[in-house]
């Protein structure tokens, strides 16, 4: 059977940046950082599997990040090695894998709040700072299963950005959100099931940045506590007043402190 091919922006030429996005988003959402960096660097942005333009994932068993990674080979293939990874939430998540599995691809990492929620599962069984997360994918699983997944999407914004969040979002923006958030299983299951332990991420010997929102809920902001102890080369930047999404609400905040780190 033919490898799904994801679909990916390109720009640019020089050092090759990667850019992976959060859930319920698309390769879009790093549109403004790839014009940013096109004129000294090769910049891709790729989408995740059910995401913008990529293929859904086939269903046969639950997603895993790495399939997640799996499928972005192509996009690794034409960056060439080594090549920086810029990504938020869950596809910081991927990131942090493929600089663990593939060490040789990757020279720097710029993560914006990696939400690998399995390792705070590992480090203390649940009640932990992932049970807030937890309730929010059980409350938009049970909107989905009567076939409401604007209900769902609402329960999954509001966790992320804030009570109100998705009710004062503008419908041109809730209409990709609605259309993806039918994954949120699988990006529960990946992000929740991930087996790689913390010891496998306390050995990469690459330069992080590592960003935090001062307003960001407890699950991302335990999983950063974990992370940012654990990473030998990582340098921290808490955004104050920004939030989980802040690469997307604020935008030239964070991709300024990511081109400065590109810049080093």
């Amino acid at each position: 059977m033919k490898s799904p091919t994801p679909y990916f922006r390109e720009a640019g030429s020089g050092p090759a940046v990667v850019c992976l996005h959060a859930n319920a988003s698309s390769c879009n959402q790093w549109r403004a950082l790839l014009e940013h960096l096109a004129p000294e660097f090769h910049v891709l942005a790729a989408d995740a599997y059910g995401a913008g333009q990529s293929p859904a994932w086939p269903g046969e068993r639950p997603l895993t990040l790495g399939d997640e990674l799996a499928l972005l080979e192509p996009v690794f293939a034409r960056a060439g090695a080594p090549c920086t990874l810029v990504a938020h939430s869950y596809g910081a998540a991927v990131a942090l894998l493929a600089a663990v599995t593939q060490p040789r691809r990757i020279r720097a990492l710029a993560l914006y709040e990696p939400t690998l929620f399995a390792l705070l599962d590992a480090e203390n069984p649940p009640p932990n700072a992932a049970d807030g997360i937890r309730a929010t994918v059980a409350a938009a699983v049970a909107e989905l299963e009567t076939d409401n997944p604007a209900g769902a999407a609402e329960h999954f914004i509001d966790y992320w950005m804030g009570k109100g969040s998705w009710a004062r979002m503008p419908a041109t923006r809730q209409g990709p959100i609605v259309a993806t958030i039918g994954n949120l299983p699988g990006w529960a299951h990946a992000l929740l099931g991930e087996p790689t332990p913390l010891a496998a991420f306390a050995a990469l010997n690459v330069p992080v940045l590592y960003m935090i929102g001062q307003n960001s809920p407890a699950s991302s902001r335990a999983v950063g506590r974990l992370l940012t102890a654990a990473l030998p080369r990582v340098q921290v930047i808490e955004f104050e007043g920004l939030g989980h999404m802040g690469p997307i609400t604020h935008p030239d905040v964070v991709n300024q402190a990511i081109a400065r780190f590109l810049a080093g």
